[in-house]
């Protein structure tokens, strides 16, 4: 019997499965880039508003603190997006007349909010809270960008899961002193620009018990830091607030008066920090950070 099909055959169907191995694998490529390139992300597009706001004149050219404007970055989830009378607080008296600030006095006066278009925008499943990365050591920076030298706001990073499990597996490389959350320009210790930080040891968020310092505290003496004494077991405060004295002084008729104890100012003991790493380590412990390994749980996002 004749054969039916000719001895090329063979390698006419080897080649057809390598071949479509890699047309599998270059369509498995070609995807994985597309959903990470910003026609997706949509990182570093700038959305056509309705009044080209410019965070660059506000924040580096006048001077605003993020808080103006997004008044509940500190206690809420969501940053919030200003009123139309927060505009107005400065432009009722200031470019009245400007065409480009038409739909501003139109939404004022109507009562209509303006439609911006949000830039950082996650998906419906995630859940994410500023409250707790503002107030545990996250910059505004570190998320946005240098979002005071943007004349129109883009997105800087992706937002992807990727992005954000790469700071959660190492929550140390972003940490900063709460009092440098707003400081854009904050660009971490180095050995020319060192930070010393302390553990004040008082009552509150954790975050807010350690001060840190650009300046050498030892180069006019040593720093102190106010402290009081601990209130006395089954002792009250008086009405000003102080702590009462485990011995009361007589009064002028024989009460006995709660006297306020003097501050106790004792040195504070602050280490040097000349590497972003060396300071985002302490402070991970300092602000009782969570492990690694909780931090990437799907519960921390997906609720």
């Amino acid at each position: 019997m004749a054969q039916v099909f000719d001895r090329s055959s063979n390698a006419l169907a080897r080649f057809s499965l390598v071949l479509t191995g890699v047309i599998v694998v270059a369509l498995g490529i070609t995807l994985n880039e597309l959903q990470r390139s910003p026609w997706v992300t949509r990182q570093g597009q700038r959305p056509d508003q309705p009044i080209p706001f410019s965070h660059k004149h506000h924040v580096e050219g006048l001077g605003l603190q993020c808080q103006y404007c997004h008044t509940s970055v500190e206690d809420s989830s969501y940053a919030g997006i200003p009123p139309t009378k927060t505009c107005m607080n400065c432009h009722a008296q200031i470019w009245t007349n400007a065409q480009l600030l038409e739909p501003v006095r139109q939404s004022w006066a109507t009562g209509a909010s303006i439609q911006w278009i949000r830039v950082h925008d996650l998906p419906d499943y995630v859940y994410f809270n500023h409250e707790i990365h503002v107030n545990k050591g996250i910059g505004c920076a570190s998320c946005h960008g240098r979002v005071d030298e943007m004349p129109l706001m883009y997105e800087e990073n992706t937002l992807q899961m990727e992005w954000c499990l790469n700071c959660h597996r190492n929550p140390a490389s972003n940490l900063r002193p709460t009092s440098e959350i707003y400081n854009m320009a904050w660009a971490g210790p180095s050995t020319d620009h060192p930070v010393w930080c302390t553990s004040l040891d008082q009552s509150g968020p954790t975050s807010q018990n350690v001060s840190c310092t650009t300046a050498d505290p030892t180069a006019g003496g040593p720093e102190v830091a106010q402290m009081q004494y601990p209130e006395p077991s089954g002792q009250g405060k008086t009405q000003s607030g102080f702590p009462m004295s485990p011995h009361p002084v007589e009064g002028g008729e024989g009460q006995l008066m709660a006297s306020p104890l003097p501050l106790l100012k004792m040195p504070a003991s602050y280490q040097k920090f000349t590497s972003q790493m060396e300071l985002g380590k302490y402070l991970t412990a300092e602000y009782h950070i969570r492990t690694p390994e909780q931090l990437s749980s799907c519960e921390t996002c997906h609720r």
